[in-house]
């Protein structure tokens, strides 16, 4: 597969075998706004079906906040590769920018479009959720943390949702952001524009700069973060409410 074991899906096995994020029997719901890390995140989903020695099933899952682009590109993909892709319109928009206006109203619209995908699945059947993040986002969303609010904490490899009967969790926690961009333009992946009013100007658009300072004196900064939880034994699977470290 064009090497592809040997540059990332190696890294992405590696994550499903340490985290048993895909079991048997699976049917996972893969949560795509339309973005290179998304549309790199279901095109992973497609290849390891095909390679890994057990059998799942998954779908496209996208939330429709009330600013989404054209969506034929992702569906005419979706049809092409027999993902199962379902919408789902919400207000999540006006609630934030408009009913609930703030500063920074990310934080609000990631909440609420995790209710909603949660949600989602559960009505789809799924047994786990499967979220783009990678090891940029990692360090980003630990240093958001920390300068912030003063905590150390960071969002899990996998965290369950008793309640719902559901898991949620990130394949792409092994890889760069840079690495899934250079797949989505190798392959040609249906990239959508991100059409979020708040777009540029948010406090994760600092962290990234952030982590580009950091990386230009220690180039290989994410990995050496996400070894170091993992050794602190931060990143084990736990509860919703489970998405800081261990006392």
């Amino acid at each position: 597969m064009k090497g592809y074991d040997r540059r990332f899906l190696s890294k992405v096995k590696k994550a499903v075998s340490r985290y048993g994020m895909i079991e048997p029997g699976d049917r996972i719901a893969a949560a795509v706004s339309g973005g290179k890390d998304s549309i790199a995140l279901l095109y992973i989903l497609w290849l390891l079906q095909r390679q890994l020695p057990y059998p799942y099933d998954f779908c496209a899952v996208h939330i429709d906040a009330g600013w989404s682009p054209d969506l034929s590109p992702l569906v005419d993909f979706c049809r092409e590769k027999g993902i199962p892709f379902y919408v789902e319109r919400t207000a999540i928009g006006a609630i934030v920018f408009e009913h609930r206006s703030r500063e920074n109203p990310c934080a609000l619209c990631a909440h609420l479009r995790r209710g909603a995908l949660v949600n989602m699945a559960r009505l789809l059947g799924c047994t786990k959720l499967a979220l783009a993040h990678h090891s940029d986002d990692l360090l980003e969303t630990f240093l958001m943390n920390w300068l912030y609010t003063g905590r150390l904490a960071t969002f899990l490899p996998v965290t369950r949702y008793e309640d719902a009967g559901l898991a949620v969790i990130r394949p792409l926690i092994y890889l760069r952001a840079a690495t899934l961009a250079s797949l989505a333009r190798e392959e040609g992946l249906p990239v959508l524009e991100d059409a979020c009013p708040a777009r540029g100007h948010t406090g994760r658009e600092a962290m990234r700069r952030l982590v580009k300072l950091l990386a230009a004196v220690t180039p290989d900064v994410r990995e050496k973060l996400l070894t170091a939880l993992e050794k602190a034994g931060w990143l084990r699977p736990s509860s919703a409410r489970g998405i800081s470290p261990p006392p």
